[in-house]
């Protein structure tokens, strides 16, 4: 039972730890509009660390006052963790980050706990409300419904409120390393989005631990769940990443990852308000966390989660309405066995007696019209196919044999992908075992009666399941790859869209087209087909379709970052070498400014930037490469709150190195790039675990956040000098800042130029700095 409550009045509801779920949507979505309220809530600003963790402080005190009564206790820590960690090939740094961790377990205590994640703070200039702003308002109140709860839960729950997940999920790895609390956790939930609104997504759980995917089964009252999601995010074909791997990681602990994945083209934008998430969305997300959650609190596998961690599982939804998943030992056992029934059934067709012989060229032809088919549009391979055959072969053998080598060709997949050990290989099961069985039931009844219309509606029927799942699962990959492919700049997005509708066209097609074979006449088709193309081609090739809009129903923005930049160069003693200051812009999306140019005539390729390899970074104040960008002069920035940047002390170590020591002092974003000179090389330094780790073929990258009232950033490094000291010394220390928030993020020309962008852009900007010091 579902009841929904108006957002002052709240209802103690005592009911069995096994009665249906209580769940507020009024509430969380007040909880929802009053986070997003305060705007873009980037670490270190005042609307994160001040005035977002004391709303939530005051709801949690609410609740744990309302609930003091009951048979559960809420306990509440405000953490602000320091630390670093190695971080996807360089290296993370942060000083008093914020967490609010609410701990909820009976009153005679408990020792295994559940975590439940999200994140409050947001990428700089988007209010955050899918990404994560929802989570965090749809986990309290499953706070409040199980807090509230008059029967003793069986361990207890930790609700994570982390407020730096953005600056690559510092506060949820200062946690999980440091809090007293994370040595108790033993499995955990996170929520994300990688899109505004919509189904939440599990896209990636364990690693292994199949008992929680099989919570999730049992548990979820609206499933969505692709195992095919995990290998490709794990894979890393989706360029982003959520706290899931910081408590896989360095909590070694197993969990399921859900995210908002619908409409990501506004994910990360001004666009990502609370009037875009829908109720419904909202309502099935608190629906499935609270009943996972109580599910699993209630379980004994979280105290024996060690008994039940070994192997990983195959999972998937049919069409939201329950989730089908088993064992992947059981998953190779049921592809190998298809595929042997498979390989069993095209032996038998090649060598009956009535096939010897015959055919081969047929077979040739088809395979050869597949690979057609990946380069021209695909009439024109049946064309060719089906002009080429002898007719003494007839139309009925040719209907076969396509089917016989779409059936093939799925089972070669089907044997690849379970010898490679992946859980997707069950899309190929499903292709090959559904077709098989449906053509070998129809067998009688495709003799006697030919292509009939009473045989053309059983073998659909035969083949719906795999193809109703099959569309879901294409779905699922054009609204998640779509718009992401938008926010990518180092390759074409088209050929890769191209590439997979394809695939999409060709699999779609592989059980169906022998019908074309068994037609009276392919005439009519085949020109349908191929008006389509034609119109559809003229169409692109004309430009009619413009990528990007404005319109407030569905905005498609184009993504552009702008710094108003100031950039000092040092030499070997101090002295101001160089120095310049502009407008430095980077395309999001492989575009360019190919359509900001016409509107901004002064952003134009002879103002393209090129890498000067001699600086860390290409002498560019950016945590991350990127060769699509342009620099516009503009006067020079000082900000209110600039970097002190000071070598604090320079000594020769008894093993051969120089100590370099230094003290920064500085905004909440800033980053260090380190470059040691030819013949000179890092031995060790303050960060991580000690040992430097590369970040590019001769760089370090350091990135640093801190929360509010942080001291100043004290680190240290040891350089092994070259032989011969060159004319410009051992190494390049360069350090960035980044303005995100307050009164230093905004000057009077970054103004201006926003005012000229068109409104389908999007324009991401602040302040930023580059110090660059040889020593």
């Amino acid at each position: 039972m579902l009841v929904l409550i108006g957002p002052c009045t709240w209802i103690w509801p005592y009911l069995s730890i096994f009665a249906d779920s209580l769940y507020a949507l009024s509430g969380t979505r007040k909880h929802l509009e009053r986070i997003t309220s305060v705007g873009p809530r980037p670490v270190g600003s005042r609307e994160n660390e001040v005035l977002t963790v004391n709303f939530l402080l005051e709801q949690i005190e609410y609740i744990k006052t309302i609930s003091a009564s009951g048979p559960n206790s809420v306990t509440v820590d405000v953490q602000r963790p320091t630390g670093s960690y190695k971080f996807l090939g360089g290296i993370t740094s942060y000083c008093k980050v914020s967490n609010i961790a609410v701990r909820l377990e009976p009153k005679a205590g408990a020792q295994h706990l559940m975590l439940a994640n999200c994140h409050f703070d947001t990428v700089a200039n988007s209010p955050g409300a899918s990404d994560d702003a929802v989570s965090c308002a749809v986990m309290l109140e499953v706070l409040h419904s199980l807090a509230n709860l008059s029967t003793p839960l069986r361990h207890g729950v930790v609700f994570l409120f982390n407020g730096a997940e953005e600056t690559m999920q510092q506060a949820s790895h200062g946690f999980i390393t440091q809090h007293p609390w994370a040595k108790q956790v033993r499995a955990f939930i996170n929520l994300e989005a990688v899109g505004v609104g919509g189904k939440e997504l599990v896209f990636q759980t364990g690693p292994e631990n199949p008992w929680l995917i099989q919570a999730y089964k049992h548990a979820a009252k609206h499933p969505f769940a692709s195992v095919v999601g995990q290998e490709i995010f794990q894979r890393r074909l989706i360029p982003s990443d959520t706290d899931f791997r910081i408590y896989r990681d360095f909590g070694n602990i197993p969990g399921i990852d859900l995210a908002f994945i619908e409409n990501g083209f506004i994910y990360h934008t001004k666009y990502d308000t609370p009037d875009r998430i829908l109720t419904d969305s909202i309502q099935r997300a608190g629906d499935n966390i609270l009943a996972v959650l109580k599910h699993l609190v209630m379980s004994e596998e979280l105290a024996d989660w060690s008994e039940y961690r070994h192997g990983n599982m195959v999972f998937f939804d049919l069409l939201g309405m329950v989730v089908v998943a088993y064992p992947a030992h059981v998953g190779t056992i049921i592809n190998y066995m298809t595929a042997i029934a498979t390989f069993l059934y095209l032996f038998k067709k090649c060598f009956h007696p009535s096939n010897m012989g015959k055919g081969s060229q047929e077979h040739i032809l088809i395979f050869y019209s597949w690979l057609v088919t990946l380069l021209t549009v695909i009439f024109v391979a049946f064309y060719h196919l089906k002009h080429t055959f002898s007719s003494g072969n007839g139309p009925f053998l040719v209907g076969e044999l396509y089917f016989d080598v779409s059936l093939l060709l799925w089972c070669g997949a089907l044997v690849y992908f379970t010898a490679h050990g992946l859980c997707s290989a069950y899309v190929p099961m499903l292709m090959v075992a559904f077709p098989l069985a449906t053509k070998l039931l129809l067998a009688r009844e495709f003799k006697l009666r030919g292509a009939s219309v009473k045989y053309s509606v059983l073998y659909q029927l035969g083949l719906a399941l795999p193809y109703v799942h099959f569309m879901s699962l294409i779905w699922l990959v054009f609204e998640i790859f779509t718009p992401t492919l938008g926010r990518i700049n180092t390759y074409p997005p088209d050929v890769v869209l191209a590439t997979i509708v394809t695939f999409t066209t060709l699999f779609f097609s592989s059980f169906f087209l022998h019908f074309i074979y068994l037609a009276r006449s392919t005439k009519w088709l085949l020109a349908g087909l191929g008006t389509v193309f034609t119109v559809f081609l003229l169409l692109v090739s004309c430009g009619m379709f413009f990528p990007y809009t404005a319109d407030p129903s569905g905005p498609r923005p184009k993504r552009v970052s702008i710094q108003h930049t100031t950039r000092i160069f040092h030499g070997l003693e101090g002295q101001v070498e160089s120095r310049d200051s502009g407008l430095w812009i980077n395309s999001c999306d492989y575009t360019g400014m190919q359509h900001i140019t016409p509107i901004i005539p002064e952003i134009n390729d002879t103002i393209k930037t090129n890498c000067q390899e001699d600086r860390p970074f290409c002498g560019f104040p950016w945590f991350g490469s990127d060769k699509n960008n342009w620099f516009l002069p503009a006067p020079e920035v000082f900000p209110k709150s600039p970097v002190e940047f000071q070598l604090l002390s320079k000594e020769e170590t008894k093993w051969g190195t120089v100590r370099l020591t230094f003290e920064v002092k500085g905004p909440s974003h800033m980053s260090l790039y380190l470059m040691p000179h030819r013949g000179a090389s890092l031995s060790s330094w303050w960060f991580g675990d000690g040992t430097p780790q590369l970040y590019l073929a001769r760089e370090y990258f350091i990135f640093y956040t801190h929360g509010l009232d942080a001291p100043a950033w004290n680190f240290w490094f040891e350089i092994q000098p070259p032989s011969e000291e060159g004319p410009e010394g051992m190494i390049s220390v360069a350090i960035s800042s980044h303005y995100y928030f307050g009164e230093d993020q905004r000057t009077v020309q970054l103004d201006d130029m926003l005012q000229r962008f068109p409104k389908w852009a999007f324009p991401s900007s602040w302040v930023s700095t580059y110090h660059m010091y040889r020593y």
